[in-house]
């Protein structure tokens, strides 16, 4: 990701810096809900991508935003769930409850 940054934009050590920093050093990416969720489509779709981890700078707010704004436009493409399955994630996945190591 850093070597295609310094390509395309050829930032110079310190603009490269200032951007990582902020990042720290993973991808950022700003635009309308319908071009976060194009962006994140086209990762999916092409295999660049099984799954997102989201880290705004503002929490929860600019969570909220994404959660309004582009999870919508996702579920109506089918690309993300409308429902959970389970309770919990375990369940949701379909895996056994494992044996408490304490006997309870």
């Amino acid at each position: 990701m850093i070597v295609g940054l310094v390509r395309r934009d050829r930032l110079t050590l310190r603009q490269l810096l200032s951007y990582l920093a902020g990042a720290r050093g993973h991808f950022i990416f700003a635009g309308t809900p319908e071009q976060v969720a194009d962006l994140m489509e086209d990762w999916f779709r092409t295999g660049a991508a099984d799954g997102f981890n989201l880290m705004p700078p503002v929490l929860p707010w600019l969570f909220d935003v994404f959660a309004a704004e582009v999870l919508p436009i996702l579920r109506r493409r089918g690309l993300f769930r409308q429902e959970y399955t389970g309770e919990t994630l375990r369940a949701h996945y379909g895996l056994a409850m494992p044996e408490s190591q304490f006997g309870g």
